[in-house]
């Protein structure tokens, strides 16, 4: 019965993970309305099935490998939840709601069922992994591209250079800003659409691949770069250096996968 409770705080994990998004990036404050009450409903559910799967091992403390995963989920949603409740800051969840949803993905499909039933069907989520990667390194560099036009114009109207090709400064900031706010969704859904695909062929021990080690390290710094963007306005030659040491990595997650076992698992 376990199973069952988990599979509902999972599909409330994911909509929390994916409505904490617009509601700390975007200042949308109708979403928060979805993404607390979500979490705190999968937190309950979890702490259900959590009671129902130590009462049927016959233990009360987790030992198993899935119920130490939930265990894990729970306190991190409890910490979230906590926090909340006291700052009435969601910031975290960004980070934090992810992580649950893979913690508790494998306990709440178990060991007897598969997510991918065909291999149609893996590839299919394969190809859709790819693409969304692909638009979040592209937003990516297209944001290093705008930060590196605004150095250049804020450079020329010091001089008072006057005329040009390129359009106007906050333009040009604004471009930058936008790309990193479209891509870091894509990069967030396709994380978790190969940490679901990894899951299922290698079970949790796929969190100490490298390359996966490397893709979890990019989207934080991601994220670390859309908060100094917002908080501080960062411009002008800091926004390129930090753009540029953000693509730098990502050529660095690339070569990883020559050193990947993971992002081998669809070859024979």
């Amino acid at each position: 019965m376990y199973h069952f409770w988990l599979r509902i705080a999972l599909l409330l994990y994911g909509l929390a993970s994916l409505a904490v998004l617009p509601a700390v990036l975007y200042d949308r404050k109708g979403w928060k309305s979805i993404a607390v009450p979500a979490a705190a409903a999968a937190a309950l559910l979890e702490f259900v099935a959590l009671a129902e799967m130590l009462h049927d091992a016959h233990r009360w403390l987790p030992a198993a490998a899935h119920e130490v995963q939930v265990c894990a989920a729970l306190a991190l949603a409890v910490v979230l939840l906590v926090l909340y409740a006291r700052n009435r800051a969601l910031s975290l969840g960004v980070l934090l709601l992810p992580l649950i949803f893979l913690l508790t993905l494998l306990p709440a499909v178990g060991p007897d069922q598969r997510l991918f039933p065909t291999p149609a069907l893996r590839s299919g989520w394969v190809v859709v992994h790819i693409i969304l990667l692909l638009a979040a390194y592209g937003a990516l560099i297209l944001s290093m591209c705008a930060s590196m036009l605004s150095l250049w114009q804020e450079r020329r109207l010091k001089q008072k250079a006057i005329g040009g090709w390129l359009p106007p400064l906050a333009t040009v900031d604004s471009i930058s800003y936008r790309a990193l706010l479209i891509g870091f969704p894509c990069m967030t859904a396709g994380l978790l659409v190969g940490s679901v695909l990894a899951q299922e062929s290698f079970g949790s021990g796929y969190f100490l691949d490298p390359k996966v080690l490397l893709s979890f390290a990019l989207w934080g710094i991601y994220i670390a770069l859309l908060f100094l963007r917002r908080t501080t306005g960062l411009r002008g030659r800091r926004a390129v250096y930090l753009s540029a040491f953000v693509v730098v990595v990502v050529v660095t997650v690339w070569v990883a996968n020559q050193f990947s076992a993971v992002h081998r698992f669809a070859a024979p």
